[in-house]
């Protein structure tokens, strides 16, 4: 939408945009106060009624990483790169799981809340952005976890830990590209709901949770990093644990990321006039 002044009073015309429309980054910023709402609003919702409240952020992962551990670890005898396998696959779990979460609220975030799509004006962007951000609040308990996990194994962070927000940011700024381009697209297609999950079961063994990038085949490595988890979730083994540095090739991730962020926001507005409709 565009905001038009009418006159000399605080009154404005809201139009709809003509064509394709880059994101207003200070439109947004002017609506934070409402998009903290929405994410402290995700938050509670989350939690409200629950027995186990926050443990649930702890609980899944945890889990997750005993039976990758017990069948990946042990039996399977998968390579960690000298890395105790608890904390080789918890590592890549807390990124991978921020990424999931964040997705899935984001994509969700224009049809739950369609009454106020159609009541107020507001950069419809907030929406899936507080769906991309809430899921912060699950990755700091879980993060405390591998705090103590690492306590336990005789792990001392370095100063590499110092990059860890570069590769958090990278791995929001993922889900947030992905979000954007199917919020839009599940406003108008309800399928993408039901294809989601098998997105991103599919994306999760394409990406090196389980297993190290390093045991792919040279030949393999340059298509491997086009999917841009492979270097979030480098990165965070790096900072946290050591081990390989992330290769040259994260650049290309990166690229890739900005690339799925910008159409994805051009897209978006593109599509934000027809929400409040169909939604």
């Amino acid at each position: 939408m565009l905001r038009e002044k009418k006159d000399l009073s605080d009154s404005f015309l809201i139009k709809p945009l003509r064509g394709w429309a880059a994101i207003n980054i200070l439109e947004v910023w002017g609506y934070r106060e409402l998009l903290f709402f929405l994410i402290w609003r995700e938050v509670k919702v989350r939690y409200k009624q629950t027995v186990l409240g926050v443990l649930w952020a702890v609980i899944q992962p945890f889990l997750m990483m005993v039976i990758f551990t017990l069948f990946f670890g042990r039996f399977i005898e998968v390579s960690s790169e000298g890395i105790p396998y608890p904390l080789f696959s918890y590592s890549a779990l807390l990124p991978w799981m921020l990424f999931t979460e964040s997705v899935n609220r984001s994509i969700s975030s224009l049809v739950q809340d369609t009454n106020l799509l159609k009541k107020i004006y507001f950069p419809r962007l907030i929406m899936p952005l507080a769906g991309v951000l809430s899921p912060l609040v699950d990755f700091a308990f879980a993060f405390f976890v591998f705090a103590i996990m690492m306590f336990y194994f005789g792990f001392i962070p370095s100063a590499r830990i110092l990059l860890l927000p570069v590769f958090l940011l990278l791995s929001l700024l993922t889900a947030l590209s992905v979000g954007l381009w199917l919020s839009a697209l599940n406003v108008q297609y309800r399928d993408i709901r039901y294809a989601v999950p098998f997105l991103l079961q599919f994306w999760f063994f394409c990406s090196p949770v389980v297993y190290s990038s390093a045991s792919l085949p040279k030949s393999w490595q340059l298509f491997y990093s086009l999917n841009p988890m492979v270097g979030v979730i480098e990165g965070f083994r790096w900072c946290l644990l050591g081990g390989r540095p992330p290769s040259a090739l994260l650049f290309i991730s990166i690229t890739i990321v900005l690339l799925i962020l910008v159409s994805g926001g051009f897209y978006f507005r593109r599509m934000e006039k027809t929400f409040a409709d169909v939604a």
